[in-house]
């Protein structure tokens, strides 16, 4: 688990210059070619992850590497353009920095973004899916560690680690705004190598409909906080066992690129209902 000052010390920089939070803030976190959403903020000021004192650095490509805060719907918004992954040689607490920070801000309520392998054979690629649960195959956790109380409890419940209440309203928003919107359970790899065909029939045995290599270390820091989470999928690939095709990085980020405007709008759909 991170060491608190360290969260509390950059918390208080990232304050000083972007200003606290409004009370009803919501964060965001944008996973792989999906930080185009911070093009459509209002007012936005920023920090780069650089600047911030124990922050990590963002170094995969199509992770801007910057905090951002804007409006967008007329909701004040602290977006994390770019995150972090066990695979860049992080630890759990360190992918999870950008989440405790938020947190310790005062944000209560949280975006995940993400671009997933699909395993579901309905999904096609470039489909957006309504993340209602995870496995976390990973085999750690961001809580390991002395607890800090403050935070959050020792054991803290994951029966419902997604707010059915935010699904409820992707589920409205998408409908209204004819995007289609498939939901299932994310399962979260270390990586960085793609998954295997047998690799892939195993995790759609374990009721997996897409599988990425983040947000699920995330989400456990970001419910230890108490905080509410809507995760969001961008499938950027579908993963066939009986006929794999060969993905690249550049394949994934121009796929995600493709889905951007749908994801972008979706978002901003559900940031402007009333109910969120």
């Amino acid at each position: 688990m991170q060491n608190p000052s360290d969260v509390k010390r950059a918390s208080r920089h990232v304050a000083s210059l972007l200003h606290a939070p409004e009370k009803n803030a919501v964060g965001m976190i944008l996973g792989t070619g999906l930080g185009g959403l911070t093009d459509r903020l209002q007012h936005p000021v920023s920090v780069d992850y650089g600047d911030i004192p124990e922050f990590p650095r963002a170094t995969v490509e199509g992770h801007r590497g910057r905090l951002v805060r804007g409006r967008l719907a007329g909701r004040d918004v602290f977006l994390l353009s770019g995150r972090f992954h066990l695979y860049e040689g992080y630890s759990p607490a360190m992918v999870c920095m950008g989440v405790r920070l938020l947190g310790e801000m005062g944000i209560s309520r949280l975006i995940v973004s993400n671009a997933a392998g699909g395993l579901n054979p309905r999904f096609e690629t470039g489909s957006l899916m309504a993340i209602t649960d995870h496995v976390n195959l990973t085999g750690k956790s961001p809580l390991t560690g002395e607890n800090h109380a403050p935070w959050g409890p020792r054991f803290p419940d994951m029966s419902r680690v997604y707010s059915p209440r935010l699904l409820d309203i992707a589920r409205q928003c998408a409908l209204s705004s004819s995007v289609r919107l498939e939901q299932g359970v994310y399962a979260g790899v270390t990586g960085p190598q793609m998954e295997t065909p047998a690799e892939t029939r195993m995790l759609r045995l374990l009721g997996a409909d897409a599988v990425g290599m983040s947000t699920v270390l995330e989400v456990v820091a970001a419910r230890h906080m108490g905080m509410e989470i809507l995760g969001l999928s961008c499938i950027t690939n579908v993963n066939l066992p009986d006929s794999m095709v060969e993905t690249s990085l550049a394949d994934v980020l121009a796929a995600a690129g493709k889905a951007e405007g749908r994801l972008s709008a979706l978002v901003t759909a559900i940031l402007g209902d009333p109910a969120f």
